[in-house]
């Protein structure tokens, strides 16, 4: 027995009306690009700074609603400012190499030192 698919519901004009402001920006952080908002917390590979201090990224696009920003000359306007929450360490990564028949082993490990920060203002 087959059942009727259900409509889903219809949205009135005032919800359609409605739209949310979404402003992000994609910076440079640490050799990597990063989608941030205000109020994330991201964390980069080392920064200099102590705990606290303030730190300005470099965007390299923005977006506010419906305006997208790329251009060099609108962006050098712009700036994305964060707080440095703290130092971390990245994960262990185990590098092993062997040799068959002739004795050679060597383990090695490395963690990636790494910094919090949290982004407080897009302007």
């Amino acid at each position: 027995m087959r059942r009727a698919l259900s409509q889903p519901p219809q949205l009135s004009e005032e919800s359609t009306e409605m739209s949310i402001q979404v402003v992000y920006a994609i910076v440079k952080a640490g050799g990597r690009q990063e989608k941030v908002s205000v109020g994330d917390v991201v964390v980069v590979d080392r920064l200099a700074g102590e705990v606290g201090d303030e730190i300005d990224l470099a965007p390299l696009m923005l977006v506010d609603g419906d305006t997208v920003t790329t251009a060099a000359a609108d962006l050098a306007k712009a700036s994305v400012t964060a707080e440095i929450l703290g130092e971390k360490k990245g994960p262990k990564i185990n590098i092993l190499k062997f040799k068959n028949k002739t004795g050679y082993r060597k383990r090695q490990g490395h963690r990636a030192k790494l910094t919090a920060v949290k982004i407080t203002a897009i302007k």
